[in-house]
């Protein structure tokens, strides 16, 4: 598929109807969730962080680039990126992030108004607004379908409450954004309140309170994308937690009788490059 088919599928996606896009870490989990059905990836922070042996929020928009451009490489599908607070307070620092984007070749990508270079914090009002309008104006100013996502990052961190996120989320709806995301509302209701509060396709996280959920019930509040972030990573390194101390504690291998075949992996690598 050319990068442009990619564009509009991508595009095409979250026009109707509701998709999960999985998060992966690497070209082999890239390359087996392609397999196994994804029609999109998007990188996650937090789980390319892991890969480099660091926390969430410690990585540099130069590495974070070069990681979204070989997932890009891994397979035929659209990827975008998560690109945290765009890498710089001002709103010309996400708009060269959003530009950046688009040169590597990525389908879309999310900006945060939350920042945790010196610890937790939300951007004011009026300067993440100002942060996503820039953001989406260097997106059309790319000429090809880009999905720019905007993120209320700050209920889900505890800096302000629901009814500022979704103030928050309409005026960066008003502001361009292509997709409004706000990650781990308390519960179910309060997602129906995003959701209802808004026109443009919204993105839901399968984390806290919502990992109850099925694809279907999210699909039937009206969500049009559901991301995973870390979670599958953190699922993966709680396998390495649990079968490392059950061999260096108590002796055993048993965890390691749910290893997939390496015969199963080679074929599934195989299949999500696209040969």
């Amino acid at each position: 598929m050319t990068l442009a088919a990619r564009h509009q599928a991508f595009h095409d996606l979250h026009q109707s109807g509701c998709f999960v896009i999985p998060n992966p870490w690497d070209a082999g989990s890239a390359r087996m969730m392609a397999a196994l059905g994804a029609r999109a990836l998007a990188t996650s922070s937090a789980a390319h962080a892991f890969t480099l042996g660091r926390a969430d929020g410690g990585v540099t928009r130069d590495e974070a680039l070069a990681h979204a451009a070989d997932l890009l490489a891994a397979t035929p599908l659209p990827v975008s990126g998560d690109f945290e607070d765009g890498f710089g307070e001002a709103p010309e620092d996400v708009a060269a992030t959003v530009r950046l984007a688009g040169e590597v070749g990525l389908s879309g990508c999310s900006i945060e108004d939350t920042t945790n270079r010196d610890g937790f914090s939300a951007y004011g009002f009026e300067q993440a607004v100002e942060r996503v309008r820039a953001g989406a104006a260097a997106a059309r100013a790319l000429g090809r379908p880009f999905v720019f996502c905007a993120r209320a990052d700050g209920v889900m961190n505890g800096l302000y409450d629901l009814a500022e996120g979704i103030r928050r989320l309409q005026a960066f709806e008003a502001a361009g954004a292509d997709l409004l995301y706000l990650p781990v509302p308390p519960g179910r209701a309060e997602l129906a309140q995003v959701l209802a509060s808004v026109t443009r396709p919204v993105n839901a996280l399968a984390a806290g309170p919502l990992k109850a959920l099925t694809v279907a019930d999210l699909a039937a509040m009206g969500v049009r994308r559901i991301s995973t972030g870390s979670q599958i990573a953190r699922a993966t390194h709680a396998v390495i937690r649990d079968s490392v101390v059950a061999m260096l504690g108590a002796g055993s291998f048993a965890p390691l009788a749910a290893a997939a075949s390496g015969d199963e992996i080679d074929a599934l690598l195989r299949q999500g490059a696209g040969q």
